[in-house]
């Protein structure tokens, strides 16, 4: 699984760390995110369903997942 914020899309909304608090980090200048690691090799299937629920949850769909 690879895990990529688009910055031209986020807004800071935080969802995404709210919902997977260990998979992203916002900005502390504007609360933006990115991704703690764009590759995400050996989650655990609940983190990896957090992370999918976050995406699911971005109102800007800024959030980009790849399995592979």
């Amino acid at each position: 699984m690879k895990v990529w914020v688009d910055p031209e899309r986020c807004q800071g909304h935080t969802l995404c760390s709210i919902i997977a608090p260990d998979s992203f980090r916002l900005s502390d200048i504007d609360g933006t995110s990115s991704a703690v690691s764009e590759v995400v090799p050996a989650l655990p299937a609940d983190q990896q369903d957090q992370v999918r629920e976050a995406a699911r949850s971005c109102p800007e769909q800024a959030i980009v997942i790849t399995d592979g």
